[in-house]
């Protein structure tokens, strides 16, 4: 039996439906490429599931691997580690969080999970309200779909009794006013979340937990919606937590999103994962302020897995911050991502089919589809994905592209080492496919 059979056979596999899944063998890769088991070379034009942001066998970070497993692969956490120090101080360092501490957990979900934990700790809330979005996405742990306003999931967890409770997101091709601008929408929402703050009672929500740019969800809120956020939970003395798992290490053209605002934007935690060791090897942390850590100092801390700041990890860390460093890829990613929106925009006056693009602080985009761009009708019902765009993917792939999609959304976030040929390239066939697969009407 070859390998795809075996697989498809043997493993669960995650986000699909078993008796459907069918994908062929990757062997290799090696910048924003991936190789196929038949010898295809693929470009990875989202960057797998947004996380390798080095892209594919990046040689720094592999080196790294290799020099840790020969010098020491896991010591458990009650002991010290040399690459968990260091890349515990870089992270505080590169976010200007001084005097504060990281806590390392295995990736996103569980980076999200621990961030609440220590924050309705410091804030003396142990069962304290945390308010997220609507459409959004924090993980696939139970607490991860309870924090995730996903309609995909929100059915096997009852959020309320996790105390967890959402509010309105910053989705303005659907909800902003036609006599509304930008900044005054994102104030908007940005209030409501105030309102709902109140009217739970500040004294009762321990903190916001929230996407400070793109996710999968799509959205990509206004420039103003986010310092407003912040001056609102610092009023009321609620922690602010920024989820960075997707949008962090240059995703989004910052090493971190929130810092796009400066300082107005600074939250009391933040959350990280994906990009951290560019999807090489599994890491995630929880980077918090000295002002929570010191509420933490001498506190029993009862939290913490077998594989917390795996030294192996820890060190693939280090390797993947000095890539992004040194190659000046935080740099690169602002200016690709301005040049990828602006060709978005002249292919949305070429195709009636896309309603919107957005995002383009990095490199990271999302094109929005509609049945009808007058009214915004969606193609299909959220999360539904329209049949003709899973044939345009298809045929993506059949002519070496992978692309990532979400229901109506196509997420374009491939690796911040992808050359200006290779991005200009993926985007003139998805010019050439969106003609075939949506024409005009007659």
């Amino acid at each position: 039996m070859d390998l795809d059979s075996s697989e498809r056979r043997d493993v669960l596999h995650s986000w699909c439906v078993q008796a459907d899944w069918d994908a062929p063998t990757v062997v290799g890769g090696e910048g924003a490429r991936f190789i196929l088991a038949d010898g295809r070379s693929i470009l990875d034009l989202s960057s797998q599931a947004e996380c390798s942001n080095l892209g594919h066998q990046h040689p720094r970070v592999v080196a790294a691997i290799r020099e840790q497993a020969e010098r020491l692969c896991y010591i458990a956490n009650a002991w010290g580690a040399e690459p968990r120090a260091e890349l515990a101080r870089r992270l505080l360092d590169l976010s200007g969080f001084e005097g504060g501490r990281v806590f390392f957990s295995l990736g996103g979900a569980d980076a999200n999970e621990h961030a609440v934990k220590f924050a309705r700790q410091a804030a003396a809330k142990p069962k304290g309200l945390i308010l997220t979005r609507e459409r959004s996405y924090h993980g696939a742990s139970y607490m991860g779909m309870a924090l995730s306003g996903d309609s995909r999931t929100n059915w096997q967890v009852d959020a309320e009794a996790m105390g967890v409770r959402h509010v309105q997101p910053p989705y303005a091709y659907r909800d902003q006013h036609e006599d509304e601008g930008d900044d005054e929408f994102g104030l908007r929402v940005a209030d409501a979340l105030g309102r709902c703050i109140d009217e739970s009672g500040a004294g009762r929500v321990a903190a916001v937990l929230m996407e400070p740019d793109a996710g999968t969800n799509g959205m990509v809120a206004p420039d103003s919606y986010w310092p407003a956020l912040r001056r609102h939970t610092a009023e009321r003395d609620v922690l602010l937590i920024a989820d960075e798992v997707m949008s962090g290490f240059g995703r989004c053209g910052e090493w971190f999103a929130w810092q796009r605002h400066g300082e107005a934007g600074r939250p009391d935690l933040m959350t990280l994962a994906k990009g951290l060791t560019g999807a090489a090897v599994p890491l995630g942390a929880v980077v918090m302020s000295s002002a929570v850590a010191d509420r933490l100092e001498h506190e029993m801390l009862y939290a913490g897995l077998t594989y917390c700041g795996h030294p192996l990890a820890c060190a693939t860390g280090i390797a993947a911050i000095a890539a992004y460093e040194e190659e000046g890829l935080i740099e690169r990613s602002r200016a690709m991502g301005a040049g990828l929106l602006s060709e978005l925009e002249r292919l949305k006056q070429r195709h009636l089919v896309i309603g919107d693009v957005r995002g383009g602080h990095g490199l990271f985009a999302v094109v929005e589809l509609a049945a009808d761009r007058a009214t915004r009708a969606p193609l299909a019902p959220w999360p539904q994905q329209p049949q003709q765009l899973k044939a345009l993917v298809d045929a993506a792939l059949g002519e070496g592209v992978s692309l990532a999609t979400r229901g109506n959304l196509i997420l374009i976030a491939p690796p911040l080492v992808i050359t200006e040929a290779e991005l200009a390239d993926a985007l003139s066939l998805l010019d050439r496919l969106l003609a075939r697969f949506f024409p005009p009407a007659k």
